[in-house]
């Protein structure tokens, strides 16, 4: 088959041109009828029945059917008829794949930001997996050679022309766009009337429209710098400033182009007052402490939208509508700030599994404004085979002033890990700046109090007996961490450097105290777009006390999946003769892990080790190893991580396998 035309018309002539066969109109030959009667006389009677005169002899034989016909003297020999073959209409109606492509355009980056563009709106890329006829593709080809000639066209390249062609070639059709994009045109002048206005700022806005003269013609280009311009207007205080329509003037002789956008400043503006109106019941003074800016500020416009967004992440207000009321002065704006509600109650379910922690199952209930404003009460229990539980907490979001949380709780809890059994009564009251995934914070602190009493058992090492003991403990914990990387639950790069300090006393028989200190530092750095190298280590210490002086429950241990992966939940360190963790004072771990991602799905391959002492410092021999291989399943809410790890140096009572599922990476 040869070369395929595109146009409807042309593919229409050739169904003209095709052979006539037989099926399609060549004369039968008929038998010969007799001649008619003559008509009967006046008067005579007809008798239906009687038989027809005899047809006069034409004197010409009756043709056969199955000869061809004798040629007639001064006539063109007749056309033999042969069997019917393929038609045109047959050959036009039949479907093909078929592959596009377009000649004529660079490799420059504005050339493949036309071709992305291109692409997302080509129809023979949408439906390039589709088999298509020819008048299908002829359609195709057509409409994407008008929208890549108007892409040229809104890119400065005002000549441009492109030219479609179709081929079949084999069972394949090939579609070729032949671009000639012709001479870029250039903006000769950029003009930005009424800008003046502006005083000492028009510069600064001038600067804020990325589109000078000089440059290429750019429709796009233009289009952001105009949003630019505005969005620096009400970042400098003119809250009412309107950017015009854009005029563009094309000299085709000269291929330039003239550029004109009309600017009206209006006042330079500043925060005036807030008002608050709907529901929830957050009066003017909580708002005023979740904006960023406060009253005689320059106006910003995107102060109030992330005002907005913030009062939305609330979870409390379902939509917010800020609008501005210039004041008489011309020189202030309030904001009317109207409030829609959202749903406030909340119910909660957690199921995880360790190995060495067994299952644990929590269920919570929470109302979101149990006091008004932000004040959000939650009713949580916990069930599993090493821990029950069951606690209020009262928690106040941006107290006082933006993401910085006011926390009381109080529970009652019953803990039997390996290293120990403990009943405990906690109360405590935590004060904090906090990070969250829409404002993530580079420092965040937390300022804390706790007061606890604790019936415990463990064992007396020096007979070889268990032993209980009730602690009464007040602490003081605080911590600070400075945030480089880039996500909360899967970071890809950066770092991490975390402290945290707690002076405590403890009453057991006499008052005691001592000082638990820990450091966390991680960092992350990717290698290509799917392999992340990720490290950790972590170093603690208590000083002031004797282990054995110190609670169980709040001594140091390690093993598991936050921890050295492979060896059981508190199962790395020392032990008694029963086998069971003692816990330490000092503490040292590191993880190295490749976090390899296929799409949703990821593979981590790791490695780990630490140290646990009963001395204040660590010690560099005991060490302990544990390796493995992770799953990630990389959700919209984050990574879900399945851990297997073993141990490398095994102890007696080791498990050979440990497994680990939790949200979020190990760190």
């Amino acid at each position: 088959m040869g070369r395929w035309g595109v146009g409807i018309a042309a593919l229409a002539a050739g169904l003209a041109s095709a052979p006539v066969t037989a099926a399609q109109g060549v004369p039968q030959a008929q038998p010969p009828q007799p001649a008619p009667a003559p008509p009967p006389s006046a008067g005579a009677a007809i008798d239906p029945s009687a038989p027809l005169d005899p047809m006069p002899d034409l004197g010409v034989a009756w043709p056969d059917l199955g000869k061809p016909d004798a040629p007639v003297p001064g006539q063109p020999a007749p056309v033999a008829v042969t069997a019917p073959a393929p038609s045109r209409a047959d050959q036009l109606a039949e479907e093909r794949r078929y592959a596009w492509s377009i000649t004529g355009l660079g490799e420059g980056e504005d050339d493949k930001a036309l071709l992305r563009r291109f692409r997302e709106s080509s129809a023979l890329e949408g439906d390039r997996n589709k088999q298509a006829n020819a008048a299908q593709l002829d359609r195709r080809a057509r409409a994407d050679a008008e929208l890549l000639t108007q892409l040229l066209r809104s890119t400065g390249h005002y000549d441009a022309a492109v030219e479609p062609s179709v081929e079949a070639v084999g069972d394949t059709v090939r579609i070729t766009l032949a671009a000639s994009p012709g001479a870029r045109y250039r903006f000769e002048a950029v003009d930005l009337p009424g800008l003046e206005a502006a005083g000492p700022d028009a510069e600064a806005l001038r600067n804020a429209f990325a589109v000078k003269a000089g440059d290429p013609v750019d429709a796009q280009k233009v289009i952001d710098a105009g949003l630019a311009l505005q969005v620096a207007l009400g970042r400098l205080g003119f809250a009412r400033a309107k950017v015009g329509e854009q005029d563009v003037v094309v000299d085709h002789q000269t291929q330039l182009a003239r550029l004109v956008l009309p600017v009206a400043t209006g006042e330079f503006q500043r925060f005036g007052a807030i008002r608050v109106s709907g529901k929830p019941d957050f009066g003017a003074r909580h708002v005023s402490a979740i904006a960023r800016f406060e009253a005689g500020d320059r106006y910003r416009q995107d102060r109030v939208d992330d005002l907005r967004r913030a009062l939305i992440a609330t979870g409390l207000v379902g939509a917010a509508d800020v609008q501005l009321v210039p004041l008489p002065d011309g020189k202030t704006v309030d904001l009317a700030v109207r409030l829609e509600p959202a749903p406030v109650h909340t119910i909660a379910g957690e199921l995880g599994y360790g190995t060495g922690e067994g299952v644990r199952a929590e269920a919570s209930w929470q109302h979101r404004n149990f006091i008004n404003p932000e004040g959000a009460l939650t009713v949580q229990a916990v069930v599993g085979t090493q821990e029950q539980s069951a606690g209020t907490t009262l928690r106040f979001n941006n107290w006082r002033r933006r993401d910085r949380v006011l926390t009381f709780v109080g529970n009652a809890s019953h803990l039997d890990r390996p290293g120990y059994e403990a009943r405990t009564v906690q109360i405590g009251a935590t004060v904090e700046r906090q990070s969250n995934f829409l404002w993530r914070k580079t420092w965040t602190w937390s300022l804390g109090s706790e007061l606890l009493a604790s019936d415990e058992r463990d064992v007396d090492l020096s007979r070889n007996l268990p032993r209980r003991r009730t602690f009464f403990i007040a602490a003081l914990p605080a911590s600070l961490t400075w945030d480089q990387s880039n996500d909360l639950l899967d970071p890809t790069k950066g770092f991490r450097l975390g402290g945290r300090v707690s002076p405590e006393a403890s009453l057991q028989g006499s008052a005691f105290g001592y000082v638990r200190t820990q450091v966390d530092a991680s960092a992350y750095h990717p290698f290509g777009e799917r392999v992340v190298a990720a490290g950790r280590i972590r170093l603690g210490t208590i000083v002031g006390a004797s282990r054995d002086r110190i609670a169980p429950s709040r001594r140091f241990y390690a093993g598991g999946g936050g921890s050295v992966r492979g060896y059981g939940y508190q199962q790395l360190g020392p032990r008694d003769a029963n086998g069971d963790p003692i816990g330490g004072r000092s503490l040292a771990e590191f993880s190295l892990e490749a976090r390899v991602r296929l799409g949703s799905f990821g593979v981590v391959p790791f490695f780990d080790g630490g140290t646990l002492s009963t001395s204040s410092l660590p010690k560099l021999s005991g060490w302990q190893y544990g390796a493995g291989l992770g799953l990630r399943y990389y959700s919209s809410f984050g990574p879900i991580r399945i851990d297997v790890g073993t141990p490398l140096n095994r102890r007696p009572g080791d498990s050979r396998i440990a497994v680990t599922v939790s949200l979020g990476q190990a760190f």
